[in-house]
């Protein structure tokens, strides 16, 4: 069992900036993938981003590329979402996820295995 802590949500203005953390306990000794996904109220959850174990390889939905950067340090246990330029429509819930086999691809939902709580992320105009 793994367990999922995010934290550094909160209210910024457009143009701003915050780092997203979340923190693994449980079993993370395996060699798992971890993303970022999003859900503002009315929607669906939607990828943000995702990193393999080693982080040699990323992936961006293409309304964050250039603008978000995941990163993760295995010896802390934590992965890590850098968001830059941050825009309203970047305002939602943000859940980091675990998938120990990544069989569906980075970006789908249902190819993860443990969940978060979310942390709240708002920006203002």
């Amino acid at each position: 069992q793994v367990e999922l802590v995010e934290s550094g949500g909160g209210l910024v203005q457009a143009g701003g900036s915050l780092r997203l953390s979340c923190a693994a306990s449980g079993r993370t000794f395996g060699r798992y993938a971890m993303g970022w996904f999003r859900q503002a109220p009315g929607k669906e959850r939607e990828f943000v981003a995702a990193i393999s174990w080693s982080g040699d390889r990323t992936n961006y939905a293409d309304s964050v590329k250039g603008r978000f950067t995941i990163s993760r340090d295995n010896a802390k246990n934590t992965v890590y979402l850098q968001m830059d330029s941050l825009k309203p429509e970047d305002t939602a819930v943000y859940y980091c996820a675990v998938s120990l086999s990544l069989l569906r691809g980075p970006s789908e939902v249902h190819g993860y295995d443990y969940w978060g709580q979310g942390t709240q992320v708002t920006v203002s105009s």
